[in-house]
């Protein structure tokens, strides 16, 4: 006897899986042959998508037949009321505002979430990046905002926003190595986002749990993976297993491409032409992948239009190409650039501080001795000598490279210089070999990359040092004896102060308690101050270091302490290197800092200063020193004059912050010209002259976008109803479901700033599932447990506090348990979902019934196109019983006043006609979906004309702009592809190749236009929705408080 098959669920159907609620987004039959005889039914893979509120875009494939658990509901039921089990009104508001906060409404672009699920204080210009994001069908965004500003937030941000509306699942930051702890514990802590980071030991650790065939970029939907790391042979060969071959293939692998540092994936080069690096090609690879990408630089243009085109290119290829020069509309619309000095601009900040330090520049003199302007001098001697006898020009040029590193390691400390040059003499005994000096300048360039570990770019100097020796020529007996004469100095001061560390320890002693930071390029550097200032009783647990490859536990706990108030640490001085401080924040408590030397590269040294200067700092000014010889001479070639060059440079820094990517290659090579003793002119670096009227508009037009974000804000708190009270009222009220102990309310006292005392409670221990939420309430320094406060505003630069904002893991867990209360069955129900209320009669004549429901429209793709909560309602009793409100009448009833709950006899009449009215109210939430519904089509089908119009806009004006390009380049006229030393067989390589990809490039756009159409139109083609009742509420004039609702539609005394 063959069993009755069950049912195979259809596109669009509401599903239960797993215990969990899904939409069905497609259905496919197995292909294979069946066994009639044997009475083998067809299977069916059946593909879904959640629709749960805290679902964040998950999605499940099963065989539906051999599944189990799994049933068909072809809607959400409505609640029963039963007399004496009614909510209080004040609960189920709770409930719904935990729903309300779960349900997006994808289409209003309007209304955002994710500053209220951020643990900081979101400052009302961070908003403009994420409210530009949502303004865009695919999002294509360069952030170039100064250091210091937020870009990480920012793009917290958006990733949140996108994740909450369904447009985002899938979410990968590709970073340089030094920042990956960084982004995981800033995504974690502020966003409550969790993010695995991609490396060697996470790939042996999963395939050793789930098999070696595990393949760790389709584990989990958010990744952070260094470019170095990635670019690597296994790792490349894991990701074109995980990736399709069709870079056209949809939907895309990744939902949101981060990119972080981005402009050190550009084409780079010392040339006149820049070429593509090894993460250039990376990001080439992976960025078609991407649905979104989002770019992050603050030096977005090195100065090459070539390299800057390409970066373009890789942003969003549907609007520039490398080569093309960018549509300033175009490029408007896809770049974010805002400077500290435009938001400083702005004024101060809600609370009357400025928003942004000023930063000043202090000398700390050095009366340098005999014996260490001569130590220059002699390195001097040395460059010139060797340049003159290099048997080429590549030789002189790789020369050239060996007394940089030579000075910069020289002027750093006498161990860090005894290092380098006991590896530089070494390299002199290996065997010449051939080399390509582009080559060699392109390593030398690369030592200002981030690396993982100090040792690592150590490594990477040491292999340099070698490469150029093999081409620089062999030693005649005066080199060598210099070489000597320095190796013998330098011996005897690297273990001794010189009269540079000894102005340090001065200036140290005279900051007396305060926090000062001290940067230095070199791991000798810092080991060797470090002994210096043991050695001066300023070391023990005032001074602490930080270094590329220290474990990274440790690390994050210096910079925790650093961070913390001084009376919970005693560390008072930072001894850092380059290597370990990329992106760690350390302003809240400093604002000093020491240059032990001056980075030939600005942006290294901009990237340093913006570790104090940088939102955040609670200090008025920040303070940057650096050492100057006390004589000041501009003589090119001695001690004194390159120290004041080398400060000179620094100051100019400060005014060509503001297009630090272009600018900075100029003054970067005009500091190795310096340097190496040639023509050097600061005066050379001038920026384009700021139209008045033009800067007046930009400041006015940054003014008004920035109250336009403040009002967006003030809007969403009032529509979504996101205030300190109601999360308060949602933990609360989650606790006591998930049968916890309550919150247990105390004031602390007003912050430093004054004020009044803060509202705040402590967390009793929690168990079970509860217990996790309750991880991070522990000061990092202290480890004393932390109370919690809901005021964002009151917890802003407090440490004894925590802020429980909407993404932390309590509130994230009691707004869970609150959403679960729309599936449950009635015996697991903790919850009625029904409510009445005693309103004034002045609010409403009849008795009332609210219902408050969720639409959910899906594509034909599965995308989530839109939801959102929304209302129905009716008025009970008179002659048919029940009389459908309109809009306004629904919200006029919501508005009466009113918060008493109705009488048990009221509930117990309810009661008795819900079977009457179950059918009347479940029509009026479908007449209302419906109304919805065929409003949203014609919103969707307006979006769906405008965003193919635009494509077809962009695309066509960019198959303009590259055939414009290609005819100026046969005719010699090309701004961009003449840019290079037709000598140089590299760069002319390079430009027939960016010729060739321009080409191809206008071949592929009229069948990228035709496929990209279609793709939109297949979104939003055949959409279908569903509607989810949520909770009732009976709302009934006082003047019935004491008699019959007459629901049956008997005539009222």
């Amino acid at each position: 006897m063959l069993v009755a098959a069950a049912p195979v669920p259809e596109k669009g159907q509401l599903v239960s899986v797993r215990d969990r609620f899904w939409i069905v987004k497609a259905v496919v039959p197995s292909t294979l042959p069946l066994d009639v005889a044997s009475g083998e039914r067809r299977q069916h893979l059946v593909e879904l998508s959640s629709v749960e509120d805290d679902g964040l875009g998950d999605e499940l494939t099963v065989i539906w037949e051999i599944e189990p658990g799994t049933s068909i509901r072809e809607t959400g039921s409505l609640p029963t009321p039963r007399a004496g089990e009614f909510d209080v009104p004040e609960r189920l508001r709770t409930f719904l505002d935990a729903v309300r906060w779960g349900a997006i409404a994808s289409a209003d672009a309007r209304t955002l979430q994710s500053p209220f699920r951020a643990g900081i204080t979101i400052e009302d210009y961070q908003l403009d990046p994420v409210v530009r994001a949502l303004e865009m069908a695919r999002v294509n965004l360069l952030i170039a905002d100064d250091v210091g500003l937020g870009k990480t937030i920012e793009a917290g941000l958006i990733i949140q926003e996108l994740t909450l509306r369904h447009r985002v699942r899938t979410a990968w930051v590709l970073c340089p190595p030094s920042l990956c702890l960084k982004w995981k514990a800033e995504m974690e802590n502020r966003f409550g986002l969790e993010f695995r980071i991609v490396d060697a030991e996470a790939v042996r650790l999963l395939r050793r749990e789930r098999g070696l065939k595990a393949n760790i970029f389709g584990h989990f939907p958010r990744l952070i993976v260094s470019f170095d790391w990635l670019k690597m042979d296994r790792p490349m060969r894991l990701l074109r297993e995980h990736l399709p071959p069709d870079r056209n293939a949809y939907p895309r692998k990744i939902d949101m491409l981060v990119v972080d540092e981005a402009h050190q994936c550009a084409p780079a080069g010392k040339g006149t032409y820049a070429r593509p690096s090894d993460r250039t090609t990376l990001l080439r690879y992976l960025a078609p992948h991407s649905e979104h990408r989002l770019f992050l630089s603050a030096t977005p243009h090195n100065g090459y239009p070539i390299s800057f085109t390409s970066l373009l290119e890789l942003l969003d290829p549907q609007r520039f190409a490398r080569g093309v020069k960018p549509d300033p509309l175009a490029l408007q619309n896809a770049q974010i650039r805002r400077m500290k000095a435009d938001i400083r601009a702005l004024g101060p900040a809600a609370d009357g501080r400025a928003r942004f330090p000023e930063r000043v520049l202090e000398k700390i003199e050095v009366a340098y001795p005999q014996g260490e302007r001569e130590i220059h001098a002699l390195l001097e001697e040395y460059a010139r000598s060797r340049r003159a006898h290099a048997p080429s020009k590549q030789g002189a040029n790789a020369t050239d490279l060996i007394t940089l590193l030579l000075k910069k390691r020289l002027f750093s400390s006498p161990a860090a210089f005894a290092h380098t040059l006991a590896a530089h003499m070494s390299s002199l005994l290996a065997q010449p070999r051939e080399e390509d000096t582009d080559r060699l300048r392109d390593a030398f360039d690369r030592l200002n990359d981030d690396y993982e570990t100090d040792e690592d770019r150590e490594d990477a100097e040491r292999d340099l040092l070698g490469r150029v020796a093999s081409v620089s020529g062999p030693l005649d007996a005066a080199q060598r004896a210099l070489l000597e004469r320095m190796h013998a100095w330098a011996q005897s001061n690297a273990q001794r102060a010189d009269e540079k560390a000894r102005a340090l320890i001065a200036q140290l002693r005279s900051f007396k308690d305060e926090r000062v930071i001290i940067f230095t390029e070199y791991r000798d550097t810092q080991a060797w101050l470090h002994r210096l200032l043991v050695n001066e009783g300023l070391g023990g647990d005032r001074v602490r270091l930080l270094y590329g490859g220290m474990d990274a536990e440790e690390r994050e706990r210096i910079k925790a302490a650093f961070q913390s108030d001084p009376a919970n640490d005693p560390v008072r001085i930072l001894l850092a290197t380059d290597t370990a401080s990329e992106g760690i924040d350390l302003q809240r408590h400093c604002a000093r800092m020491i240059h032990v030397e001056i980075p030939f590269n600005p942006n290294r040294l901009e990237q340093r200063n913006g570790r104090i200067d940088r939102h955040g700092q609670p200090q008025p000014k920040v303070f940057i020193y650096h050492f100057v010889g006390s004589g000041y001479s501009e003589n090119a070639g001695t001690l004194d004059g390159d120290l004041d060059f080398l400060f000179r440079a620094a100051t100019k820094l400060e005014t060509i912050r503001q297009d630090l990517g272009s600018a900075g290659a100029i003054l970067a090579t005009e500091v190795e010209n310096a340097m190496l003793g040639r023509s050097a002119d600061l005066n050379k670096i001038q920026l384009p002259p700021r139209d008045s009227a033009g800067v007046l508009k930009a400041e006015r037009e940054l003014r008004e976008r920035v109250d336009e974000m403040h009002q967006r804000v003030l809007s969403s708190i009032d529509e979504l109803g996101i205030t300190p009270d109601a999360i308060e009222r949602v933990v609360q009220v989650g606790l006591e479901l998930g049968r916890q102990s309550p919150l247990e309310p105390l004031a602390l006292p007003p912050s430093h700033r004054g004020g009044a005392p803060l509202a705040a409670y402590a967390v009793p221990d929690l168990t079970r599932s509860w217990a996790s939420a309750c991880e991070n309430l522990y000061h990092p320094v202290t480890g004393k447990r932390l109370p919690i406060t809901f005021d964002n505003a009151g917890a802003n630069e407090r440490e004894d506090v925590v802020l429980a904002h909407l993404g932390h893991p309590l509130v994230m867990q009691a707004m869970r348990l609150l959403r679960a209360e729309i599936w449950a069955r009635a015996r697991d129900a903790k919850l009625a979902r029904v409510t009445g209320r005693l309103v004034d009669d002045s609010n409403l004549a009849e008795p009332t019934v609210i219902l408050d429901a969720r639409l959910v429209i899906m594509g034909s793709d599965g995308y989530r196109l839109h939801e959102q909560l929304f209302t129905a309602g009716g008025r009970l009793g008179g002659r048919t019983g029940f009389a459908r409100l309109n809009v306004g009448e629904v919200q006029r009833a919501l508005a009466a006043r009113g918060d008493e709950q109705i009488p048990r006899h009221h509930q117990e009449e309810i009661a008795a006609a819900w079977e009457r009215l179950r059918d009347p109210v479940f029509a009026a939430m479908n007449a209302r979906a419906a109304e919805l519904h065929d409003r949203m089509m014609r919103m969707l089908a307006e979006r769906a004309t405008t965003e193919e119009a635009s494509l077809r806009t962009v695309m066509m004006q960019l198959h303009a702009a590259i055939s414009r390009e290609i005819e100026a380049a046969e005719h010699g006229r090309s701004e961009q592809l003449s840019l290079f030393d037709a000598t140089d067989s590299r760069e002319r390589g390079q430009v027939n190749s960016d010729l060739a990809a321009l080409a191809r490039r206008l071949e592929e756009i009229p069948g990228e236009i035709a496929r990209e159409s279609e793709r939109l139109r297949r979104r939003y083609e055949a959409p279908h929705d569903i509607a989810f009742p949520a909770a009732l509420t009976f709302l009934v004039p006082r003047r019935f408080a004491n008699a019959k609702l007459d629901l049956a539609g008997a005539r009222r005394t």
